[in-house]
């Protein structure tokens, strides 16, 4: 891949970019779209074709839409999206080298980091979300025969989608690894149990970030609880473990304000942030809500066979004692790994995922 130290350097690579108008990403082929297959076709009456024809598409409800279907070798580079409708209801999925199932599946606004349906800004490495909301995806994702990239609509209203998908082929590749993302949501947390952020991976690769969507049901604080990262042999103890949710994410002493002590502080910074804070009102919204990213680029955790990471929620109770919750958790967690990919358990029904 490309830094500043880098980019001068010559190659054999050639860009390449699928948007709606240039389906296909082939050179010499933007902008063809006719007047009246357009999208836009009525704003573009007056000047006609390549006077943005075509610049969005709609998904009706219950549609899956192909995104991208892309030849390879081959490596992703950025992905811009901005979608309507709820983020929860329209399911993002990525299939790599002719895999029958998903190396990623997860609701669109919790890949980017927006897990509550509301806009925040993010400023990291590989993930930004700007005004008013546009999704950017920096992840590396390289394959060697075939992506295949959807978007199902799982609303009762249809979604008018913008995105660009930019990629560049390249020479064949060696011991590369494919992108994995996989969405989790529990609601609520049974007592005493681990929130489990991934499992069931089975395959050589290396761990590489966690978003979280924390929704907290009791008072007080409810970062307590540690991190921990089963790695290949590990069973009832694991390699890394962490000590609280918020020294995680890379803060500390709950995210408070250190001038006032009395608010939590969001911050966005390349590797980690909690860039979201939802604040309960005096009516209808009752509980303070997180979004939280944690990016191992820096510091990937690679396992040879196998990985599976949880974390605690705690709080305290009375008598300086720890307080098990049970609270509304969601996830996604990244990772690069060999294929095949262990199959997914189905993702859940609308309702299931709703955000309430």
């Amino acid at each position: 891949m490309f830094d500043l130290q880098t980019l001068y350097r010559l190659s054999n690579n050639q860009t390449r970019s699928i948007s709606p108008e240039n389906p296909s990403g082939e050179p010499g082929r933007g902008g063809m779209c006719p007047l009246e297959n357009g999208s836009a076709r009525n704003a573009a009456r007056d000047l006609g074709v390549g006077w943005k024809v075509n610049p969005y598409v709609v998904i009706a409800p219950g549609e899956t839409y192909e995104m991208a279907s892309i030849s390879g070798p081959a490596i992703i580079t950025h992905i811009w999206i901005t979608p309507t409708g709820k983020w929860r209801n329209a399911i993002l999925r990525m299939y790599w080298d002719g895999q029958e199932h998903p190396s990623v599946e997860t609701p669109l606004g919790d890949f980017f980091c927006m897990g509550w349906n509301q806009y925040a800004q993010i400023s990291s490495l590989p993930v930004c979300v700007n005004p008013g909301s546009a999704f950017n995806c920096y992840w590396p994702m390289p394959f060697s025969h075939s992506c295949r990239m959807t978007l199902e609509n799982r609303a009762d209203t249809p979604m008018t989608l913008y995105f660009q998908i930019d990629f560049m082929r390249t020479d064949p590749m060696e011991n590369i690894a494919y992108f994995h993302a996989r969405f989790r949501r529990v609601n609520p947390l049974p007592y005493k149990s681990d929130y489990v952020i991934l499992d069931g991976v089975s395959g050589k690769g290396q761990y590489v970030g966690t978003y979280m969507a924390w929704g907290v049901h009791n008072n007080g604080w409810w970062g307590e609880g540690e991190i921990k990262f089963f790695l290949d042999d590990d069973t009832a103890y694991p390699t890394i473990c962490g000590t609280g949710t918020e020294d995680y994410f890379c803060g500390s002493y709950n995210f408070e304000d250190p001038a006032t002590h009395k608010n939590y502080m969001p911050f966005s910074t390349p590797y980690s942030g909690l860039p979201q804070v939802i604040t309960p009102d005096a009516l209808y919204s009752s509980q303070f809500r997180f979004g939280l990213y944690r990016w191992h680029i820096m510091d990937p955790i690679y396992f040879e066979r196998q990985i599976k990471v949880t974390i605690q929620a705690l709080g305290w109770r009375e008598g300086g004692r720890y307080l098990p919750l049970q609270d509304d958790i969601a996830s996604v967690a990244f990772w690069y790994q060999t294929l095949p990919t262990v199959p997914f358990p189905p993702l859940p029904d609308r309702d299931f995922l709703e955000v309430i």
